[in-house]
């Protein structure tokens, strides 16, 4: 989760009390105080809440809590005059857009520095590291509209943010901090994303870096707010709770024309729910009126239907607001788990433990004294990893996920190995020997079932090590097994064998092959095994 580094000066400015009273209410909001300074309190946020993310947002939600401001936040968007044109070449780049002009800014140290902080915060969050959105802030009074969006050449050039010296876009990625930390997100494309004004001035180069020409200072009175993405709603997602948390700066918004788009609207949308669902799902018992009451606190518009429903009004920023179960959790929120009786449950069962854990315990112990290290690895990963790294072919019975959130994650696990090689390879700067072991399940043919990986890298790693731990590991679980030659790609042929259970093959081991520890950047040599548990149950 992240964690927001909060001026104290400045956010009892906005909250209008003190940081102790802000303090001690934070934690109530489901937040979490994770070091208090003098100067600054650091606090850890729930992912979910990315409208949190800055002094302005946390102060706009506090206000609310602590009753010195309730009800749905109203904003007022003009017309700017000002459009952006959006090249057609970009549809498969970096296709959408979303702006704003901000103005009547009156910005100090303290306001520059939560909007740098929030527009970083909104890049992990939302933006997954900017491949997904990227945010871009410029003095307005520097450019002229109108603005274009376009596919540019890699030898463009201009002067990028903290440089004071002209560079091409494919300098700026081999030579720039920014360039060097982002260049993954562009690198392969033949032309890049480029933001200029009418009078061909650079304002940014997303998702990697801002000119310099339109750097936020202390005497900006005027910005122009681009985000730029690869999916529209996200893109949004960003522009409302950016432009949400200038009008806490007492900032006014107003709409850019993006090729017949008007941007943004922060418009609020309306959900009806239910009183009597409310109170069944958090147990609690509360009227209409009072339901109404404590959504106000949480900064909703709530509007009595009748005894049972309640029509509430959503702020544009609160993204997090899909299902009439999020808008009870605020409920509850506002009421106070505190005070939410502790009840009985109402059926008697007696658990025990499931035979697939019984196993995971049992192996965990026999790798545990040998002194391995558990592991816990994603459930999730790609077919990369899983098998060009492993110069495996790709099994054509994992199961895909339809709508992926990242490249990294595309495919539910068939194997375990693999990601204890990337283990590894996150790891390879600490100390050698390394003896790491994972057990969990996987996936073939929507078929799930348990497997156990276990490696160990050190100079003499080599395959007598594993066949030990594989004879050691088999003769405590009492598995009459049985080892032939293994062909396995991801081992060096003659090193590796095949381990049988009742003439059926369960598992593999050996030495890794020399290509799989290069596209892993491991130097030393690598044992392992990997073994289907499923002979167990």
């Amino acid at each position: 989760m992240p964690i927001i580094k909060l001026n104290n000066t400045y956010l009892e400015r906005l909250m209008k009390t003190d940081i102790k009273t802000i303090r001690d209410n934070l934690p109530m909001m489901g937040s979490e105080v994770e070091r208090e300074e003098e100067n600054q309190t650091d606090v850890q946020f729930f992912p979910n809440r990315p409208d949190l993310y800055s002094a302005e947002g946390t102060a706009r939600a506090m206000r609310g809590y602590l009753g010195i401001e309730t009800g749905l936040p109203i904003y007022t968007v003009k017309p700017s005059g000002i459009s952006f044109s959006i090249d057609p070449r970009l549809a498969d780049i970096r296709p959408y857009l979303g702006s704003a002009v901000i103005r009547n800014v009156h910005m100090d140290n303290a306001m520059i520095e939560s909007l740098m902080d929030l527009q970083e915060s909104l890049h992990g969050a939302v933006g997954r590291g900017r491949k997904k959105v990227a945010i871009g802030v410029h003095d307005l009074d520097m450019v002229k509209g109108p603005f274009s969006y376009i596919a540019a050449e890699r030898s463009t050039a201009f002067v990028p943010l903290d440089y004071d010296v002209s560079m091409t876009m494919d300098q700026i990625l081999a030579e720039h901090p920014m360039g060097r930390a982002y260049a993954k997100i562009v690198e392969g494309m033949p032309l890049f994303p480029l933001i200029h004004d009418a009078k061909g001035n650079v304002c940014s180069f997303p998702p990697i870096i801002n000119g310099e020409l339109t750097r936020i200072t202390e005497e900006t009175k005027n910005i122009l707010l681009d985000v730029t993405g690869t999916e529209p709603r996200a893109v949004m997602i960003a522009v409302n709770i950016i432009c949400a948390a200038m009008v806490e700066m007492s900032a006014t918004i107003e709409s850019v024309d993006v090729d017949g788009t008007v941007t943004p609207t922060l418009a609020p949308s309306v959900r009806m729910v239910s009183v009597q669902d409310c109170n069944a799902l958090v147990g609690i018992a509360i009227t209409a009126e009072e339901m109404k009451d404590l959504l106000e606190r949480m900064r909703f518009g709530a509007e009595i239907v009748d005894t049972d429903h309640v029509r509430v009004t959503i702020p544009c920023y609160r993204a997090d607001i899909m299902h009439d179960h999020d808008i009870y959790e605020d409920v509850a929120i506002a009421y106070g788990y505190d005070k939410i009786p502790a009840v009985p449950p109402t059926t008697f069962a007696v658990g025990k433990p499931h035979p697939v854990q019984e196993v995971y315990s049992l192996v965990r112990s026999i790798l545990v004294g040998f002194t391995y290290v558990e592991n816990t690895p994603f459930t999730l990963t790609n077919s990369n990893v899983s098998y060009r790294m492993m110069k495996r072919p790709e099994n054509p019975a994992a199961l895909h996920v339809l709508h992926p959130i990242s490249e990294d994650q595309t495919i539910i696990r068939t194997d375990i190995l693999p990601m204890l090689m990337g283990s590894l390879s996150i790891n390879r700067s600490r100390e050698l020997p390394q003896r790491i072991f994972a057990c969990g399940d996987v996936v073939e043919n929507l078929v799930t079932y348990p497997k156990i990986a276990a490696t160990s890298i050190h100079p003499a790693a080599d395959f007598s090590e594993i066949y030990a731990v594989v004879d050691a590991f088999c003769r405590v679980l009492a598995l009459p097994y049985e080892v032939s030659e293994s062909v396995d790609p991801a081992f060096i042929d003659g090193r590796c064998g095949d381990v049988y259970v009742d003439r059926k093959k369960v598992g593999v081991f050996g030495e890794i092959s020399p290509e799989v520890l290069g596209a892993f950047g491991l130097e030393h040599p690598v044992a392992a095994f990997e073994m289907d548990l499923s002979c167990l149950l």
